[in-house]
């Protein structure tokens, strides 16, 4: 008769998976809670500590690490020798290990790192040949379809092998991130000697970058994101690039806190607006820079209503995120079968963490969180800006924080006006916002998301009408551009930090 071990955290399903391996003749061997449960509903099952003639002790610590549990997991049924030892001990087989663990990454603590589960998952896990392994819920089902059916083969074994070393390989690198955020050197907890990342697949994308290339989005376990509560209400299947600007458009947007628009397209803002009502907010960011918007992503921190979805519907559009959508917006935008719509449920989290890869490795660094206060900004000027060009500043400073550097921002009341990025300098980067902006580049402030080396983009600046500039300073050469904007009676203001974006 073959014999099943369960013992787990999260008792969804339980009594039912227990009962059907009951009704296939399975003998039922259990622990703790589990063994309650599944005694309390009148089904024959034998408690651990019947087996090993040891109750628990430690406070439970020391319950299933015993070498008539672990011997039944781990023997070689093929071996003559191993059958005899078994024999020798009075070690009966297990044929069944099915255990989930505690939920470490919900509520990090000494006392929820599981010891004897992830013992018995990866036993039972490396005896594939003779034990099956369930660490999933959601595998219950197939799980007693197989054994009903009689054909739980070794293929189906392996797969449910590989799941469980999946898990725990997850549950240490968790473990090894808390300890590592619990040490008092902050900095190496960002960058520690040994980086262990564990990532699972969430969603198969439609395609990579390009066409020709696979993609897929992965989720860290335990770690809080705003994609796990969104829900696509309408298109196609997002692509790479789709996640990669919805995450760039959602991420900006969620950092105002009045109603806001925000246009990405290829990972750069081309429309960025604060206005008293999203419909306004939309057609101020469009109407920035109407050729780039075409086939664009975008984002806006409020809920999408008729209006805003019939001036959203005569643009060709990749995606709309918001937090939600009027019932008649709903109606308008889904008229486009390709349009992707997410209602994003949750703010923007920023990680801990920001990775690349290089060849042979990654590159890691902290995130780059754009909350300087405006008390850490100095005017470096003979003029100060007004209240309505600080408002305008701190526009075009989130802005610029967000594009690809060389980066220049124009903000012209609360609407950005120009955007110069990715280029090979910053001269570029100004002349290409100021060509953006056209007329609406005089009476505009502008944002530099690095130091000026030299005077001349001040200079460019200037002869557009820009009245007010923030950068953060740092330059052998600040002096230069300091004297260039007062000359022509401009404000200036150093903010003491750079965003590079690559």
């Amino acid at each position: 008769m073959p014999r099943a071990l369960l013992s787990v955290y999260d008792k969804t399903g339980i009594i039912e998976f227990a009962t059907s391996l009951h009704n296939c003749g399975w003998t039922l061997v259990s622990s703790g809670g589990t063994a309650t449960a599944i005694a309390a509903t009148g089904l024959p099952v034998t408690d651990v500590a019947d087996i090993t003639g040891l109750a628990p002790i430690l406070d439970h610590r020391v319950v299933t690490l015993h070498p008539k549990v672990h011997g039944g997991i781990l023997a070689d049924r093929d071996n003559a020798d191993h059958v005899a030892e078994m024999k020798l001990h009075g070690i009966e087989g297990l044929d069944l290990v099915v255990v989930n663990l505690y939920p470490f990454s919900s509520n990090p603590s000494i006392e929820l790192i599981d010891i004897g589960g992830p013992a018995m998952v990866r036993a039972a896990a490396k005896n594939y040949a003779h034990v099956g392994v369930v660490v999933d819920t959601a595998d219950y089902e197939d799980v007693i379809e197989m054994v009903e059916g009689g054909f739980f083969t070794i293929d189906a074994r392996r797969r449910l092998a590989q799941k469980a070393f999946r898990i725990t390989s997850s549950y240490d690198a968790a473990i090894a991130s808390w300890m590592a955020e619990e040490t008092s050197d902050r900095e190496d907890a960002t960058v520690p000697p040994i980086l262990t990342l564990v990532a699972e697949r969430a969603e198969v994308l439609r395609y990579g970058e390009n066409p020709h290339q696979t993609g897929a989005r992965y989720r860290l376990p335990g770690v809080e994101s705003w994609w796990d509560a969104a829900v696509q209400l309408n298109g196609k299947e997002m692509s790479y690039l789709n996640v990669l600007d919805t995450e760039a458009a959602w991420q900006l947007v969620s950092r105002f806190d009045q109603p806001a628009a925000v246009i990405v397209k290829h990972a750069n803002p081309c429309g960025v607006a604060i206005a008293a009502t999203i419909f306004e907010a939309y057609t101020q960011a469009h109407g920035a820079d109407p050729v780039s918007a075409f086939g664009g992503i975008v984002a806006v921190n409020g809920e999408v209503n008729a209006d805003t979805a019939r001036a959203i519907s005569e643009i060709f559009t990749e995606v709309v995120v918001a937090p939600s959508f009027s019932a008649d917006a709903l109606e308008i935008l889904c008229k486009k079968d390709n349009l992707r719509l997410i209602e994003g449920a949750a703010p923007f989290h920023s990680m801990a963490i920001d990775v690349r890869s290089i060849d042979g490795g990654l590159l890691v660094q902290s995130v780059d969180e754009v909350d300087e206060p405006l008390d850490d900004f100095t005017v470096v000027t003979e003029r100060a800006p007004s209240d309505t060009e600080w408002s305008s500043l701190l526009l075009a400073w989130q802005t610029v924080a967000a594009t690809w550097s060389n980066a220049i921002v124009l903000a012209n009341g609360n609407t950005v006006v120009g955007i110069g990025g990715g280029q090979p300098n910053r001269v570029d980067a100004a002349r290409l916002a100021i060509s953006r902006a056209g007329e609406r580049a005089n009476g505009s402030v502008a944002a530099s998301d690095a130091f000026f080396p030299f005077g001349d983009t001040v200079s460019a600046l200037a002869a557009a009408g820009v009245t007010a500039i923030s950068q953060p300073g740092g330059s052998v050469r600040d002096e230069e551009s300091i004297a260039v904007a007062n000359t022509h009676g401009i404000a200036m203001v150093f903010t003491g930090t750079r965003h590079f974006r690559h």
